[in-house]
């Protein structure tokens, strides 16, 4: 019973260590098998897929992998693909992580791309620009806004 206790208050708090560090070392492992094309799928090997990050669950039973395939190309696919190999990936992935449980493999499309390309275009506006670029001489003449 203690352990679900601490699993709820640790709930609103950030990944702790041991997560972050099994995490790294998932997302390494599925990065080689996914890039070694060692799971016996073509479809799958003819993709070239980014994985971003790994999140692992407060007990490391379950690992959350943000992915994308290169160029964001075939992203509706991609996790279809990845599902119908859930098996064989979590299977290869526990050889390269020792854990006590192999973790159950859950994929989402990693948006972080996404995000820095609209902070990119948003930068790239002029007013924005101007504004980032303005010497900060003026700060006499500012004012808080009432």
């Amino acid at each position: 019973m203690g352990g679900m206790a601490n699993n709820k208050s640790n709930a609103g708090a950030g990944p702790n260590q041991r997560q972050l560090r099994v995490g790294e070392t998932t997302r390494r492992a599925l990065s080689e098998v996914l890039a070694r094309g060692d799971v016996h799928d073509e479809e799958l090997n003819r993709m070239s897929i980014t994985v971003g990050e790994v999140r692992m669950s407060n007990d490391l039973r379950i690992a959350t992998a943000y992915v994308l395939p290169l160029g964001g190309k075939g992203r509706e696919d991609v996790l279809k693909i990845l599902a119908r190999n859930n098996y064989e990936l979590r299977r290869m992935v526990a050889k390269k992580v020792t854990l006590k449980f192999a973790p159950e493999l859950r994929f989402q499309l990693d948006m972080t791309f996404d995000q820095m390309d609209e902070t990119r275009r948003m930068l790239a506006q002029d007013v924005v620009r101007r504004d980032a670029e303005a010497p900060d001489d003026d700060d006499d003449d500012w004012t808080p806004a009432t």
